[in-house]
Order: structure tokens, then C-alpha cells, then sequence
């Protein structure tokens, strides 16, 4: 099938024809054509229409093995597609985790043939209990491309700054997501007026500073990059711009749902909008964004969390932390940052994530392999059910009128149009 991509803004540093409008010619999986007045067999047009390189995710959970009720390959991957992702790293927070090559293996043959490339993460320490360092050499031979415990914070100092010079030695990359557990103990939203209205236990802001704080300076022991999770608050962001001035090989990202909301969206008690780290307070999304855009937080993340009924129809401090985001994570952002210059933010979801992960940027040029996102930032649509590919249907999203919009994806020869 060829593919004609009308009128198109090409959103790519590493083409000649970055910022320029042309028509784009794909066929057989390849950039056939860059000019004008091209012809195919179905032509993608819009009033804003832009091409870039295909989005990446950094976090996202398939649930896939042990929770396949929740998600699988198959249709986290169609997820992605219809959000924009053409590749997304897999947390190891699984059943049995992902600890071994054999884990690393499994997930791989399991993505072969999709659209989306699937890249797994290994778990950093045994079983997730941040005690005993996992296998990571021989995940990394395996094809893990980093190594982390997910959400779960590592409190062991020592074995995070271990895990950090023995990475270095082979190029392996350590995501850290940081939480002070005797602090945050079993908080449930924002610690604030919030959650002091809503009589709900608070998780303070500090939990995460102190270990943000704490990771700095193992990262500056260790000299080897640290890759920082989850961001939420104004002052991790004040830390790591200062880090980053400092010289310190430090990335950061903040789950899109912490730019969306802030914790006064609870009042209705949504368990979908309970999430970890949780929806801070308006200061600090508005530093968050600030940090955005002078490059102190190098991507934005789905935090993609598919969770079953059982786990979300229930009362708030009993229902589990988290939301699906894939299909929703672009416009989101774009919504909740209307005034961050559109090439930003496709680098932001295309080329950053990638490049921080140690893998090949795409490029928008004739002759390269198609793996690309095209996608109008101006669209304004809302999101139905029907716009839903995961299993789960946890997302407080439904209903909202949102900006922005992937319309197709291409990438191992295949497209998804949405």
C-alpha cells in the first residue's frame, strides 16, 4: 500500500527537511518520496498535519506474565499504536518478575511482528525487595535495555550505588524512582489542603525529595547516569536543574497524569485519579511545565497501569495506585501545555526518550525505514470508550475534550491509523 502523507510538517532535527511542509510517499515500509503533489493509495490529510519520528514511551506496564486479565502484549501494543507509540520499555513489575535472560527472552518473542517495539526492562534487585542485585549482566546480553524496580523505590543506599558502578562498566542505565517509605508510610493522595479536607493520609512532598536528594549523590559517587523517575513536585525539579548545571549524568521524567491534574481533582473521590506518585498541588505542575521546557525534565511518560475492576471499583483507600494512559498520554500533554513550542514536545515523546535509552533515533528523511508518528497538535476531539485498545478501562480521561491527536503510526512495515 502507498501511503501518502498530504501537506505534512516534517518535526525532525536529523532531516533536511525539518520544519518544511511536504508531501510524504511511504511504501513498503519505506520513505519513498519527500516533495509535492505526490500520489498513493490512501492519503492522510489534516488541518495541521506533522510527521515526526515515531513517539517512544519510557513506562509502561503489559502485566504480561501473570496478569494477562489486565493487559497483554497484543493489546498494550495496540495501545500504544493508537497513541502515537511506535516503542515502549516494559516495566519488569510482573508475575514472576523480570528478573533473568529467560524473562528478557520470553517478552521479546513475544513482541516479535508488532507494530510497536517492545524493549524490556530487568528488574534492578531479586524479586523487587531492593535487597540483592538482580542478573543483570546476563539480562543485558539478553537485550534489557535498563534496569529498575519499577515504582518501587530502592531504600538500600548501598545497593543502589553498587548496581550503579557495576552498570557503568557494560553501558547499562539505572531508573530510579524515589519515595522515602518511612515517610510516605500508606498515604493515599497529595499531602495538602486536599487531602486535610478529604480526611485522606497525606503523602508529603518531602518523601520524594529526600531521595531524589539522596540518589544525586550516589549518582556523583558512582559517576554513572541515573535515570529519575516519576517527578512530581517543584523541589525535585530545583534539584535535579541543579544537578544537571553541575555536570551529574542525570534524565528525568514526569508521568503525564502529574501535568493533567492537580490533587484537587479528588474531591469526588475517583479512584481512577489515585495514582503514585499522586496529583500534587498547582505550584508544582506549573514548575513541572517549567522544567519542561528548559530542558530540566527530558521526557514525559504514560505511566500506563492497566488495573481490573476488582482492583478500582472499590473504596478510595483500598483501590490501587495507578491509570492507563497510552491512548491519551499526547493530548494530555499537549492540553495541559498549550504553550510549549510543538517541536519541543515532539522531541520530547520522539527523539529524547530514545537517545536517554541508548537506541537508535528514526529520522525523517527518503530512503530510512518508516517509523513514524503523524499527528495534528491542533485537533481538538474527545475521548470516548470506543477510543479505549487496552484491556483495562482505568482512566479518568473518558468524556474529557482534549487538543492534539496521533492519526497514524507507521513502523515494521505495518501502519495503525486511528
Amino acid at each position: 500500500m502507498k501511503v501518502v502523507l498530504q501537506s505534512a510538517r516534517i518535526l525532525d532535527p536529523q532531516s533536511p527537511h525539518n520544519g518544511k511542509s511536504a508531501d510524504l510517499l511511504i511504501e513498503n515500509g519505506t520513505i519513498v518520496s519527500i516533495g509535492k503533489n505526490l500520489t498513493g493509495d490512501r492519503v492522510i490529510s489534516s488541518g495541521n498535519l506533522c510527521v515526526s519520528p515515531g513517539w517512544f514511551d519510557l513506562q509502561v506496564d503489559f502485566c504480561d506474565p501473570g496478569n494477562e486479565q489486565k493487559e497483554t502484549i497484543s493489546s498494550g501494543a495496540a495501545a500504544a499504536a493508537a497513541g502515537g507509540f511506535t516503542g515502549v520499555l516494559l516495566m519488569p513489575s510482573t508475575q514472576p518478575v523480570v528478573q533473568s535472560k529467560s524473562e528478557i527472552e520470553y517478552l521479546l518473542r513475544k513482541a516479535q511482528g508488532l507494530l510497536t517495539d517492545i524493549f524490556p526492562a530487568g528488574a534492578l534487585s531479586h524479586d523487587l525487595h531492593g535487597k540483592d542485585m538482580a542478573e543483570l549482566y546476563d539480562m543485558h546480553l539478553a537485550g534489557a535495555k535498563a534496569f529498575t524496580d519499577g515504582h518501587l523505590p530502592v531504600s538500600d543506599a548501598g545497593l543502589v550505588v553498587r548496581t550503579l558502578l557495576y552498570t557503568k562498566t557494560f553501558g547499562g542505565k539505572i531508573f530510579a524512582s524515589c519515595d522515602e517509605h518511612s515517610i510516605s508510610l500508606d498515604g493515599k493522595m497529595n499531602e495538602g489542603p486536599t487531602s486535610t479536607a478529604l480526611g485522606l493520609k497525606g503523602i508529603p512532598a518531602l518523601a520524594e525529595e529526600l531521595m531524589v536528594a539522596r540518589n544525586m549523590y550516589l549518582c556523583e559517587y558512582a559517576g554513572a547516569p541515573l535515570h529519575f523517575m516519576n517527578i512530581s513536585t517543584a523541589r525535585s525539579a530545583e534539584l535535579i536543574r541543579a544537578a544537571k548545571k553541575q555536570g551529574l549524568p542525570v534524565t528525568a521524567a514526569v508521568n503525564v497524569c502529574n501535568l493533567a491534574w492537580d490533587d484537587s481533582a479528588l474531591h469526588d473521590f475517583d479512584t481512577n485519579l489515585k495514582v503514585n506518585p499522586p496529583l500534587r498541588s498547582r505550584t508544582d505542575i506549573d514548575a513541572l511545565l517549567a522544567a519542561l521546557a528548559d530542558g530540566t525534565i527530558d521526557v514525559i511518560t504514560s505511566d500506563h497501569r492497566p488495573e481490573d475492576p476488582e482492583s478500582k471499583v472499590v473504596e478510595f483507600d483500598l483501590a490501587a495506585f495507578g491509570m492507563i494512559g497510552l491512548e491519551t498520554a499526547f493530548a494530555l500533554a499537549r492540553t495541559a501545555a498549550p504553550k510549549l513550542p510543538i517541536e519541543k514536545l515532539a522531541a520530547i515523546f520522539s527523539a529524547n526518550p530514545r537517545r536517554l535509552l541508548g537506541i537508535n533515533v528514526p529520522s525523517v528523511k527518503e530512503g530510512e525505514t518508516a517509523n513514524l508518528t503523524v499527528f495534528d497538535p491542533d485537533m481538538e476531539w474527545t475521548f470516548t470508550e470506543k477510543d479505549i485498545c487496552s484491556l483495562s478501562r482505568n482512566t479518568p480521561a473518558v468524556g474529557m475534550k482534549l487538543k492534539g491527536k496521533a492519526l497514524a503510526v507507521a513502523n515494521n512495515g505495518l501502519w495503525n491509523f486511528s
